[in-house]
């Protein structure tokens, strides 16, 4: 779904399912002290039954505020969030029917691995009788079968992220909320636990997964859709395809991946950038304004082609399998990155870089993270 709002129309999602999944209904946050702090504003957005759907801002965006209103952590100042067509705003947590995984996993050091993910059907009051084949399924679920007598500390992070996520999943939760699970774990872990997440995604295809992150390899590798969230609002909201393809506003073009934002002016039949005469292959903008033009680092390449633009190399990074050249324009980086160059420029030289018009995109000047 692609979205298009001006700052007094913000990005809503508004369909629904009433069998599952999760509905915001202008949800609005807000905290008291010296002066109110809106800490979301007016969410307006339905997670699918059985869909992923990536929270993804920087700290301080409204993310976690909105996951937390999900649990029942934190009462809305105005709106409703529905689970399934149950209304649960004024229900406590405990009674929400959700599986949640923080940051830190929150595990009972003095419990073994099969108490901990029993804790939470004992506090629901499943049958004693039940219990076991439930733990024995959430551990083997999360391939920690063989983990089951040990003590959290006798576990890695990656395994007792698992363990955390066992736990959850142990209770049978229709909506399982995962706040920043990953942040702790290393890179080579973390890699790990994202393959985890996208098996345990495919093995539960009922369960609607709301999941918070900054992280946005985490969001496109995960997630079904994305909900961009910045100044504690919804900005974006889409597959990660359209939203890296296509992304609505410069917010969204720098925050999902990287992108070169180059300001320009719109002509009849292509844009001006500085000396440069730019073609792209959607031109909705009406000639004489001022827009951004959005192009990818990896879709730029080195020497003549269509779009050119001249400059001096400012600054090489090689980065392995790939370099990264910054390229001074016109007073603008201009960035490239480029298979492994046997011999990459030196600083200073002039070289061109190019890309095609289909894989350049206009935003419209205005339509920023202000909403």
């Amino acid at each position: 779904m692609r979205v298009i709002a001006g700052p007094a129309d913000r990005p809503t999602d508004r369909t629904s399912d009433t069998r599952g999944g999760i509905r915001f209904d202008r949800v609005t946050v807000a905290y008291r002290g010296n002066t109110d702090t809106i800490a979301l504003d007016s969410l307006d957005l339905t997670v699918e039954p059985g869909e992923v759907m990536a929270l993804l801002g920087p700290s301080g965006s409204g993310k976690t505020t909105a996951l937390r209103a999900v649990a029942g952590f934190v009462k809305p100042a105005a709106g409703r969030v529905f689970i399934g067509d149950r209304d649960v705003t004024g229900l406590p947590p405990h009674r929400r029917g959700i599986g949640m995984v923080v940051q830190q996993y929150a595990l009972f050091p003095h419990m073994r691995v099969e108490d901990n993910v029993a804790f939470g059907m004992r506090a629901q009051k499943v049958p004693k009788g039940e219990i076991p084949a439930r733990v024995a399924e959430a551990l083997e679920l999360t391939g920690m079968a063989a983990y089951a007598k040990r003590y959290p500390r006798e576990l890695s992070g990656g395994q007792q992220q698992r363990v955390a996520i066992a736990r959850a999943l142990a209770i049978r939760p229709g909506v399982l909320l995962l706040d920043e699970p990953l942040s702790a774990l290393d890179a080579r872990l973390r890699s790990g636990m994202l393959a985890e997440l996208a098996r345990l995604h495919r093995e539960l295809p009922e369960v609607s997964i709301l999941y918070v992150t900054h992280d946005q390899v985490e969001a496109l590798t995960l997630a079904d859709r994305i909900a961009v969230m910045d100044n504690a609002r919804l900005q974006d909201v889409g597959t990660p395809q359209d939203l890296y393809r296509r992304p609505r506003t410069e917010f969204t073009a720098s925050f999902v991946g990287n992108a070169n934002l180059l300001p320009v002016k719109v002509g009849s039949a292509a844009v001006s950038f500085g000396q440069a005469e730019l073609k792209v292959s959607t031109q909705d903008i009406a000639p004489g304004a001022t827009a951004t033009l959005c192009v990818r680092p990896h879709l730029v390449g080195l020497g003549d082609g269509p779009n050119s633009l001249t400059g001096e190399v400012a600054e090489v990074q090689w980065r392995g399998s790939t370099h990264r050249l910054y390229v001074d324009v016109d007073g603008h980086r201009v960035k490239a990155d480029l298979r492994e160059l046997r011999k990459p420029p030196a600083l200073g030289e002039r070289v061109t870089v190019h890309f095609a018009p289909e894989d350049a995109v206009l935003l419209a000047a205005g339509v920023n993270s202000d909403g």
